[in-house]
């Protein structure tokens, strides 16, 4: 498989924003820096790509950040599969947009891991061999034009939730990446509950096609939050950390929360009879997910597990001409010139060749 070209990762030497000194010389011995690691996490400030970090906590972003980059661009499959399809222009053009979002929040997080000095390319080849995984939710089919509005709805108004927090998380880039990538998972969300709106005030066929979706998505959406917290592997350590702020579950129990009462607005109900409003713990009571299940996705046996990582690698392979491209046009204008900048003499050809010049830059 040919692979993304590579650049050299970000050095970890010099002086850290936090203040920590990194690298060769004069640094402190591993107890100092540690110890203000853990100073700087107290305080709940930002730790900065070339500050001293435990190689364990470095592990932990790169695992979280290249799962999360994952799931965004073979996130994108799903909804593509109704483009051609979509009910009318305005849809289509909707559509489209949400799904070149999720590339760009890709671009983003692939961006985020390279800090950490992994190359973009390693974590590419570690999903298509099979070594890093993306979120359960995008190996379930979407079978109508009502799924799109459900997917959208569910599992994105669940990413805001699990998300937002991230914003705040320890790591600076991560937590930089996250505040666009949210503002932008807001749109996706709204999108999916104006279609669903749309369908729900419609044909009793169209609101019953709706309520279909509903019923298929509700319970991959509740799986995002991953297992339950006492068998979550890395919760812990990463709330110690300061990556993520609140367990699994209390993530799922204020999706649960906010969902119920946008449901009854568009007329729909959760495919769950144990669903409701508890005034003694002041949440809504519900039916978790099926955690085995949601293990047999991950590992690789749901429904449209290989279908998805087919289509991923062969999207790759596709665009090595235009990976090895951009790396040709970036390696000739890193060329040193002799004289005057070609800019200053030479104005490109057509209006085309300067917004391609535009863009690499």
């Amino acid at each position: 498989m040919r692979t993304a070209h590579r650049t050299t990762p970000p050095t970890v030497t010099g002086t850290g924003a936090a203040g920590t000194p990194h690298g060769h010389g004069t640094a402190p011995d591993e107890a100092g820096l540690r110890a203000h690691f853990e100073k700087v996490i107290a305080d709940d400030r930002k730790i900065e790509p070339r500050d001293w970090m435990p190689d364990a906590y470095r592990r932990t972003l790169v695992r979280q950040i290249a799962q999360h980059a994952h799931s965004e661009i073979v996130g994108m499959q799903p909804e593509a599969n109704w483009l051609t399809r979509a009910p009318s222009l305005a849809r289509k053009t909707i559509l489209l947009a949400k799904v070149q979002d999720e590339a760009g929040h890709g671009l983003y997080l692939y961006a985020a891991a390279e800090t950490l000095g992994v190359h973009r390319a390693d974590l590419l080849d570690a999903l298509h061999e099979g070594r890093q995984r993306y979120l359960s939710f995008i190996n379930y089919p979407t079978l109508t034009w009502a799924d799109t509005g459900a997917l959208a709805w569910l599992t994105d108004g669940a990413a805001i939730v699990n998300q937002v927090p991230l914003c705040r998380s320890s790591y600076g880039p991560y937590a930089r990446a996250m505040v666009r990538v949210c503002k932008e998972e807001s749109f996706h969300h709204r999108q999916g509950f104006d279609s669903l709106w749309a369908l729900t005030h419609g044909t009793p066929a169209q609101r019953q096609m709706a309520q279909e979706a509903v019923d298929r998505w509700w319970y991959p959406a509740l799986a995002m939050f991953g297992p339950p917290h006492h068998a979550s592997v890395h919760s812990e350590q990463s709330m110690a950390w300061r990556i993520k702020r609140f367990t699994n579950d209390e993530l799922r129990q204020r999706f649960v929360d906010i969902c119920v009462p946008q449901a009854e607005l568009l007329g729909l109900t959760p495919p769950d009879a144990d669903l409701r409003w508890n005034d003694d713990r002041g949440h809504y009571d519900f039916t978790p997910p099926d955690f085995d299940e949601l293990t047999r996705v991950i590992k690789g046996d749901g429904p449209c597990n290989r279908q998805r990582l087919a289509h991923r690698r062969r999207a790759h392979d596709e665009g090595a001409w235009v990976r090895e491209a951009a790396a040709a046009h970036a390696a000739k204008h890193r060329t040193p010139h002799h004289g005057p900048h070609p800019a200053a003499t030479t104005a490109p050809a057509t209006a085309d060749e300067a917004t391609a010049d535009e863009a690499a830059a």
